[in-house]
């Protein structure tokens, strides 16, 4: 049985799928020498899921540098706090690689973020968002794409805490870790629908879609 996915995805049914976290092991890096031998280990992995996370402002005029890097395999997530590690040479050398790569979703923001830290020259980045238009499929959000996708809902609860604090929260810890691993998982999904075209694409008529939330 073919696949189904919508062009669009009603974020009100998102509230009842059960919810997809990571289930693997996370490390948190918090000084220059860890960051060499997590970039060592995750250089000899064939794919990479990765996000970044910003403390939040809230008042205007307030601006805050990327704190956290996540870069996952299948079963393991490093949480990379920049604003302890700083970016150090391991970090840029993981970033300008050319060999592995690394799968992320509106990587574009994600890349300024990272150069207001220091300048690189962008590796082998995959953006989601610049596969997923092949499918059909027009929201571009992490979550609404994996509820499209695998029927699954990601947790946003965490988004909007402090990525500053002196020690992150195992909610914290979770939440960064599932974002970037769901990429890896998105992009394989995403690459075999493409190639096998093993999937039916059902198209929401806005209008509806306007109806249905509106009485929702």
């Amino acid at each position: 049985m073919k696949k189904v996915i919508y062009n669009k995805f009603n974020k009100h049914d998102i509230t009842d799928l059960p919810v997809a976290s990571f289930q693997g092991r996370i490390v948190v890096i918090t000084t220059a020498g860890e960051t060499e031998k997590a970039v060592k280990f995750l250089l000899s992995q064939p794919i990479l899921g990765v996000d970044t996370e910003t403390r939040p402002s809230f008042r205007k005029g307030d601006n805050y540098k990327v704190a956290l890097l996540q870069v996952s395999t299948e079963d393991i997530c490093f949480l990379f706090r920049l604003n302890k590690t700083g970016m150090t040479p391991a970090i840029i050398r993981l970033l300008e690689n050319k060999d592995v790569p690394m799968i992320g979703l509106s990587w574009h923001d994600d890349i300024l973020s990272l150069k207001r830290r220091t300048d690189f020259k962008p590796g082998r980045f995959i953006d989601l968002q610049n596969l997923v238009g092949q499918l059909g499929i027009e929201d571009l959000s992490l979550q609404k794409l994996y509820a499209n996708i695998f029927g699954k809902k990601i947790s946003k609860r965490q988004q909007l805490t402090n990525w500053d604090r002196d020690t992150l929260d195992d909610r914290q810890k979770l939440y960064a870790a599932t974002d970037a691993w769901a990429c890896i998982q998105l992009y394989k999904e995403i690459k075999y629908l493409i190639e096998s075209g093993d999937y039916v694409l059902e198209k929401v008529v806005e209008e509806e879609t306007e109806h249905n939330e509106s009485q929702q």
